[in-house]
């Protein structure tokens, strides 16, 4: 039942992670876990199963494999390991690659699509406009899809994590709006959006206005886009937002054109 719901996890690019008992009582025991899912068998004890699948998940939410040690009944601090058998747990991780989806089917587009795809983005390109969203136009991209934003987050939404991405390279308020109400309602863990300044403080208004407020909510765009390298061209600009989205990613201080008050181009 393990390896068969395994099986299925990953050949359907959904996140699991397995575990395993390499020494210490029950050796070969099993467990997998998946977020939003109940754990599938045991490691011997139902602390430990409890303990293993928290520490477990976030292993895989940063797309980690690891070897970590337990007491019997879960046990992790040093003292409360001291004089217990150590079990020691093989964490592997089976993560699909991350997501970036862009909306607009514009020349910056395929620029991104090429960088993203080098940095081992699964790339999703989206446009309701036929004659722009085309496979021909982006033949690095694993989707292009004829459709608007609501259908394509209202159906992928629930799988973006920290390690997604979505971009929105257009300027018609019909689109962009939106697709920042869509992605607002995910946990994806960027969401940058193209556009100036002024540009920028007008789409603000326009999202108050359809009752997006939360400054909390607000401070998830990423807007102006990329980060503040002086790029001109689609292809420094796509190199720009890939920076900007792997230094939110880990967590550094990078100089974002988004917190930023000078011009965009120098």
């Amino acid at each position: 039942m393990i390896y068969t719901t395994l099986a299925e996890r990953i050949r359907s690019n959904k996140p699991v992670v397995l575990l395993t008992v390499i020494d210490g009582p029950n050796v070969g025991a099993t467990l997998l876990a998946s977020p939003n899912l109940n754990s599938l068998g045991t490691l011997g004890d139902s602390e430990l199963d409890r303990v293993a699948a928290r520490d477990a998940l976030g292993e895989l939410e940063a797309g980690r494999t690891s070897v970590r040690n337990y007491g019997p009944s879960g046990q992790v601090t040093p003292e409360d390991l001291r004089d217990t058998p150590t079990v020691r747990v093989f964490v592997e991780s089976f993560s699909p690659p991350p997501q970036m989806i862009i909306f607009g089917a514009v020349d910056f587009t395929a620029a991104l699509a090429r960088v993203a795809k080098v940095l081992g983005y699964y790339v999703v390109v989206c446009d309701a406009r036929e004659v722009f969203a085309t496979k021909r136009r982006f033949p690095m991209a694993d989707e292009v899809l004829v459709t608007w934003p609501e259908p394509v987050l209202t159906a992928r939404g629930a799988d973006l994590g920290p390690r997604d991405a979505v971009c929105i390279l257009t300027h018609d308020p019909k689109f962009d709006v939106p697709a920042i109400q869509g992605s607002l309602a995910t946990n994806v863990g960027y969401i940058g959006v193209m556009g100036s300044r002024k540009t920028h403080a007008k789409r603000l208004e326009r999202l108050t206005e359809v009752g997006v407020t939360k400054s909390k909510d607000l401070d998830r765009l990423m807007s102006p886009i990329g980060l503040d390298i002086g790029s001109r061209t689609p292809e420094e600009t796509a190199i720009s937002i890939c920076a900007e989205i792997i230094g939110k990613r880990v967590g550094r201080d990078v100089p974002s054109l988004a917190k930023s008050d000078g011009p965009i181009h120098r």
